[in-house]
This record gives C-alpha cells, structure tokens and sequence, in this order.
C-alpha cells in the first residue's frame, strides 16, 4: 500500500463527498492543476488505495421513520438461536456479528416510535439476551 499525504487525503474526501466530481472541480477546490489531480487519482487506483467509483443512492428508510443501532449481548451458546429469533422481525434491516462486549448488532428502521418501542421489547425478551444498548440515529452525515 502507498503513503498517503495530506493532498491524497484531500482528494479521497472530495470524491466521498461526490464520487462524480469532475477533474477540474476538485482541482479547483484543492487549488492545484488539473494533470496533479489526474496523476493522484491514476496513481490511487492503480495502488489499490481507491477501489472504484459510486453512488450514494437516498435511504430505503421512509421518511420520518426511526432508524437506530442495538448493541446485544448474547448469553453462552444461544447467539444462533438468537440470531434465528431476530432475523423474524421485520423491523431489524441489517444484523451483524462482532466483537468485544457485545455479540451482534442490529440496524433498527421503524415507522413509529410506539412500533420502535414494540422492537425494543421484543429484542429484550428473547431468551439467550442478556443486555442491549441502543442509539438512535438523528442524521446520517455520509
């Protein structure tokens, strides 16, 4: 992998922000030539530093609806069982494996607060469920 300096960095940014920039936008922003952002970019790619280019597509999530993150610990040997339990309810869109403290994490998206609070319930009565946190999600910045 190469080394990236402050101008690399720079640029990864700008193509976060906006994977269409054009050549001459970011150079502009970065207050360098056209052919230095050209040779960065090649350079990023061919290294293995920049993957590809995409699209941010808009949220599946509807709007208004309550999109938070559950932090579960599981008891022992239950984590499949418990992972069984969770995948059936519908408001879990994502669930994922970990590690540390806790044993899975849950995306949570539910259309109202008493249905966000219905998931929370029921997250926490399945048995092999020892504790929970949970963050709700106020604005997504990426």
């Amino acid at each position: 992998m190469i080394s990236l300096d402050k101008l690399d960095h720079s640029l990864i940014g700008i193509l976060r922000t906006d994977g269409r920039a054009p050549v001459s936008k970011i150079a502009q922003i970065l207050g360098v030539s056209r052919a230095t952002v050209q040779t960065r970019l090649d350079r990023l790619v061919q290294s293995g530093a920049i993957l590809g280019f995409t699209i941010r597509a808009q949220e599946e999530a509807p709007s208004g609806a309550i999109r938070a993150i559950m932090l579960v610990e599981v008891e022992g040997r239950s984590t499949d069982a418990v992972i069984r339990l969770l995948r059936g309810i519908r408001e879990i869109h994502a669930l994922h494996t970990t590690n540390g403290a806790w044993d899975l994490v849950a995306e949570i998206v539910s259309p109202t607060l008493p249905d966000f609070d219905r998931v929370l319930r029921e997250v926490r009565m399945i048995e092999g469920v020892l504790n929970s946190e949970t963050s709700i999600l106020l604005r997504s910045l990426a």
